[in-house]
């Protein structure tokens, strides 16, 4: 890819690191803070083939930011742009809970290990990949750390294509 500049001459750039981690996208849906207004986006998604895999909301006194992760990406994003719902999109570890007692602990301290802050965390609805597993999804403050570190310490991380199986 290029830019122009100022003198019309083309400058090609490359990013130092591509996007190759284990990701899965979140949207960030905005709804007005209004009976119903949940309803409807739900609705745009249980009509069709695409599963609402995971949802929370954080809600204020004006709007409420719906978190939501579908079943397909690709259709999800087309269903909010047809619909015209605002939204943004940010990029989530979906983190296989490990068979111990303490999954939640073993996470987060693997996490706090490397330094890694976590923002939010909330589980799936869903069981993910061909054998139905548990996970939950992170957001941390440093993405690209986060996978590398819990990846090293032999943790599961799923993709998109986990989530369509």
């Amino acid at each position: 890819m290029s830019f122009g500049d100022e003198s019309g001459a083309e400058v090609d750039y490359e990013t130092a690191r591509g996007r190759d981690w284990p990701s899965v996208r979140q949207f960030n849906v905005f709804l007005a803070n209004r009976m119903g207004a949940l309803l409807e986006l739900v609705r745009k998604f249980e009509t069709t083939d695409v599963r609402v895999v995971s949802l929370t909301v954080v809600e204020t006194a004006d709007c409420a930011i719906i978190r939501l992760v579908p079943s397909d990406y690709e259709r999800g994003y087309e269903l909010l742009t047809a619909a015209k719902f605002p939204f943004t999109e940010s990029d989530l570890l979906v983190v296989k809970l490990p068979d111990d007692d303490r999954p939640l602990l073993t996470i987060t301290k693997a996490l706090l290990g490397a330094e890694i802050n976590i923002c939010y965390m909330y589980p799936l609805l869903a069981g993910v990949g061909p054998m139905g597993n548990t996970a939950i999804a992170v957001y941390v403050d440093d993405f690209e750390a986060g996978a590398a570190a819990l990846e090293g310490q032999g943790f599961t991380l799923f993709t998109e294509t986990d989530l369509r199986d």
